[in-house]
């Protein structure tokens, strides 16, 4: 395949309108869109799809439509608010702003998937927590049901991830927000094993009583399993910086990990 012509599309899941990556292989998809007025997107409510399970699996549910309604020769998933950027960012806070930050068709093909190496999947940094592993600071920020189940139906459909799965929940840093690039043959492989998991996994899990927020399991477990593949797979990857679009309050989300912990604790 010439690079040059090669087809990648990567799904920005969006829920409100927003501005978007100029590039082409950008493809902005309302994500949650059963029953909603069209913010202008493609909708992920369109053939085959998951759409109506939004508020469960977050933005999974436009890389389900996606995977099951498009063809490409690369596919990926970023969000409205997060986007790749450049490995080496030069000027990040320019006058010109982020955005000319955010990686484009060109820079994939002539830096990333340039063959000159064997890279197929681009990843975000991993985050550290430092002081919990994978499986303590899900636990101790959602349900340990979430990961205790996901182990056992792994253990029953797909055995030999089992050692994959425990290395990745004793590390400390894992890869998150659910984005990717990769080689569609490769994409297609991961979604099939993902999802038959997810499906699963859902039938399982009683979530009547979750908040809000911990009902977004699917989506928080699937950041984990991103990493079970990877390492069972021994895929090879390359990290970019996840660049997120508006003002954090890392104040607040430190203080946040900080209270979750001590309140998982006297519980």
């Amino acid at each position: 395949m010439e690079l040059k012509k090669a087809d990648i599309k990567i799904v920005v899941a969006a829920h409100k309108p927003y501005q978007m990556p100029v590039d082409k292989m950008y493809l902005p998809v309302q994500v949650g869109a059963s029953g909603k007025e069209s913010i202008g997107y493609i909708r992920d409510d369109e053939g085959k799809n998951i759409s109506y399970k939004n508020k469960n699996y977050c933005e999974l549910t436009g890389l389900y439509w996606a995977w099951k309604n498009t063809k490409s020769d690369y596919l990926g998933l970023v969000h409205y608010r997060r986007h790749f950027a450049r490995k080496k960012v030069i000027r990040l806070f320019s006058k010109s702003g982020k955005w000319n930050n955010v990686v484009d068709f060109k820079y994939l093909t002539e830096k990333i998937f340039s063959g000159e190496n064997d890279i197929k999947i681009i990843l975000p940094l991993k985050r550290n927590y430092f002081i919990e592993t994978n499986y303590s600071q899900y636990i101790h920020a959602h349900h340990a049901e979430d990961l205790d189940i996901t182990q056992k139906i792994l253990q029953e459909k797909y055995p030999d991830y089992i050692k994959a799965y425990k290395l990745v929940m004793k590390d400390t840093k894992g890869h998150r927000f659910n984005m990717f690039i990769m080689e569609r043959s490769l994409a297609d492989q991961y979604c099939a094993w993902l999802f038959d998991i997810l499906f699963e996994l859902e039938k399982r899990l009683d979530i009547s009583n979750y908040s809000d927020n911990d009902k977004r399991v699917f989506g928080f477990v699937s950041e984990r399993l991103l990493d079970v593949w990877i390492e069972k797979n021994r895929y090879s990857y390359v990290e970019l910086p996840a660049l997120y679009m508006e003002k954090r309050s890392w104040v607040k989300k430190i203080t946040n990990f900080i209270l979750r912990k001590i309140k998982y604790k006297r519980a």
